[in-house]
Parts: structure tokens; sequence; C-alpha cells
């Protein structure tokens, strides 16, 4: 890219990418990712007392919720040259396998 295009040539349209990324994930070890989770919130010294207890209390419930304490967007670009992650949110739920098919979405960007 020229010093030319990069310098705003393209507009303030083309600054912003949207990435969206959907995983579906096996919890091979339950134990060991709700025990990697609680390690994530007791080392989270931001977080008040009370809310570290309810988010432990969480995470021992939910395997989906141990997931998300653990997964962070700033970690998939922290790395990436030119980049600086400007909005993230992100979610964990429950999910099946279609071993045979596509996403179960896949028909709605068409």
């Amino acid at each position: 890219m020229s010093d030319e295009l990069s310098s705003g040539e393209l507009g303030e349209e083309t600054r912003r990418v949207r990435v969206r990324v959907e995983m579906v994930l096996e919890i091979a070890e339950p134990d060991e990712l709700i025990r990697a989770a609680w390690a994530r919130i007791e080392g989270d010294a931001l977080m008040p007392p009370e809310e570290r207890d309810q988010a432990a209390q969480a995470v021992s419930r939910d395997e989906a919720e141990a997931v998300a304490y653990l997964i962070d967007p700033v970690d998939l670009v922290g790395d990436v040259p030119g980049v600086v992650l400007a909005q993230a949110s992100w979610s964990s739920e429950p999910a099946e396998l279609d071993e045979d098919g596509g996403w179960e979405d896949e028909d709605e960007e068409d």
C-alpha cells in the first residue's frame, strides 16, 4: 500500500473493520476449565469481593460462563500491528455440534 493510500485516501469508512468469530469448543476437561476460570477471577484485582464470589459460583455451575471468563477479544488482536481494539463484546452459551452440516445461522448473512 502506498503512503498516499494509507494516509486517508480510502476514506473514513474503511478505518474500522468488524471481525466476527464463531467457534464451538468441546469441553474435554471440565474441572480444569473451572479451575482456570477461578484463577482468572481470583487474579482480577479490580473485581470487588462480592462480585468475585458471584462469578466463582457462576463458573462452577456453567461451563459456558467459565469459557467467557477465559477468552478475551483483546488477546486476539494484541499482537496485530497497526490495529487498536475500538470496541468488543462476546458471549458464550451451550451449543450442539452439527457433525454433518455447517453453522446453524449460515443463511442469516445471505
